[in-house]
């Protein structure tokens, strides 16, 4: 029994050696067939159990799983049998089918076929052959793993652009997550906080928005502000019900489509195009949001405005413009809108977010000519094109920005989106406010493909060092940062969202 159990416990360091030197073992007769098989099976099939317990694990933390485990999930049994016969793609196919999440009835019986018919091969023919005999079959085994699983990705056009994908959004700073882009701030704003002697000195910049608008602030609380501007403030009223969007559309003379979304909503989350009262009866039929917002559709052209103004400066100035565009496919009459979209040469890197996204089936062929547009909110994270704009700032819209950020008290520092009917009239300062961000929003024109990452992160540097000086001008005229505990019961307390 100790023997079985060491050499059960010494395949979990390196499995194929311990049964190269079990097979020997049992040549010289130094250990007894049935222990060395019964050992090196039961150490393989536990070591392959916890790397997908490791990879259930991963899951948990939302880790992303490559494109290429597509091929697991659609052959889940027979893969994991022929991964043990395939030497170096054993750990990354057992973490993935934990990734997946694929049910343990699932993976323990062809984990334990694995182990039973790759033991008694391995073992025997480095008793018989030897040692040298059984590295060069392992050998033999991953090139042809390798290719066979080559051959079987690459065929597919799909999977070779799904593959594609995955390391365009690993390598462009565009596509990474934010904990990922983030990362290098971080020591910058721990250096700011403690130049300034306040961690959170930048929440000051926004004395008259929670926390500066870092979180949790209230969207229709800063549209009613922003109202007092009525040229620049697109109409909205805060609803409960299907019933309070109808009277706001009526009161107003409104069509459709109107926009629904979370009162403390982030990055396009929960926002919908309502086309019809149906969209809105199904909205509303989902998981409740506690407070919603309904919004009259602004047609036209989307940007968002980033501005910036010191406490006791008469004038304010615009630091940045993103002109956000909304992608589309253009139909052939042959091919699926998924087909289109794997073809185009930006689209395919997010395209399963896309087909999400789409009310229409991917699976449908638009007529040859026909504009499929991909997504209908302006945000990057939900596949929005965002592209450097600051061209086009005029001293006309910097006045009108000013203005409009001058109809809300205690504000100095964030980012407009707004819609406008043409670039002309967005330059000449007419446009409509659909919301405003504060102190946690972004320069997003740092996302247009053709700003590398040095200069991303000079913007990015800059604006939090902005940030924390008008936040120090407003303390010396007397506000108070938001301290680290009213910022963690904001993050609390925002309400999630079922759409």
């Amino acid at each position: 029994m100790l023997a079985i159990t060491l050499i059960a416990l010494s395949t979990l360091a390196s499995e194929d050696l311990t049964c190269i030197a079990t097979g020997i073992l049992i040549a010289q007769g130094s250990v007894d067939l049935f222990g060395g098989l019964a050992g090196c099976t039961l150490g393989i099939f536990l070591g392959d159990l916890l790397l997908v317990m490791a990879g259930r694990y991963a899951a948990l933390l939302r880790i992303k799983r490559p494109p290429i485990l597509e091929v697991l999930n659609q052959n889940a049994a027979r893969v994991l049998v022929l991964t043990r016969f395939t030497p170096g793609l054993r750990l990354p196919t057992y973490l993935g089918a934990g990734l997946l999440r694929l049910p343990m009835r699932t993976v323990i019986p062809p984990l334990a076929a694995g182990s039973a018919l790759w033991t008694p091969l391995l073992v025997g023919l480095a008793a018989v052959f030897g040692a040298a005999f059984a590295k060069n079959l392992l050998h033999a085994l991953e090139l042809f793993a390798v290719a066979a699983v080559a051959w079987h990705v690459l065929r597919s056009f799909e999977r070779r652009r799904r593959l594609l994908a995955w390391f365009h959004r690993a390598l462009r700073w565009e596509f990474w997550p934010s904990w990922a882009a983030y990362l290098p701030v971080v020591p910058y704003l721990l250096w700011l906080g403690v130049k300034h002697r306040s961690l959170t000195l930048f929440t000051a910049a926004n004395p008259g928005i929670p926390t500066g608008g870092l979180v949790g602030e209230s969207k229709s609380a800063i549209l009613a502000e922003l109202a007092q501007e009525p040229e620049f403030a697109a109409r909205f009223t805060t609803v409960a019900s299907a019933e309070d969007v109808r009277q706001f559309v009526l009161e107003n003379a409104l069509r459709f489509p109107i926009v629904l979304k979370p009162d403390m909503g982030e990055r396009g989350t929960g926002v919908l195009i309502a086309r019809s009262e149906t969209d809105v009866e199904h909205y509303f039929g989902k998981a409740a949001i506690q407070r919603t917002i309904a919004q009259e559709y602004v047609a036209g052209e989307e940007f968002g405005v980033c501005y910036c103004r010191m406490p006791n400066e008469p004038g304010g100035r615009i630091t940045s413009i993103t002109h956000k565009r909304l992608p589309f496919v253009t139909g052939d009459g042959r091919r699926t809108i998924r087909q289109l979209i794997l073809a185009d040469s930006r689209a395919f890197i997010l395209s399963k977010a896309y087909a999400a996204a789409m009310k229409r089936p991917a699976t449908d062929v638009p007529e040859a000519g026909e504009r499929v547009a991909l997504v209908e909110i302006g945000s990057h994270c939900r596949g929005a094109i965002f592209l450097d704009g600051s061209c086009l700032n005029t001293s006309a819209l910097e006045r009108s920005i000013d203005r409009a950020s001058k109809a809300h008290a205690g504000f100095f520092f964030g980012r407009f989106d707004v819609r406008a009917e043409s670039i002309e009239a967005l330059q000449a300062g007419r446009f409509k406010i659909l919301e405003l961000n504060g102190v946690g929003a972004e320069a997003t024109h740092v996302y247009d493909p053709a700003v590398n990452l040095w200069s991303a992160y000079r913007t990015i540097f800059r604006q939090w060092r902005t940030a924390y000086n008008i936040g120090a001008a407003n303390r010396r005229n007397g506000a108070a940062p938001a301290g680290l505990g009213e910022i963690w019961r904001a993050v609390q307390a925002r309400p999630s969202t079922g759409h």
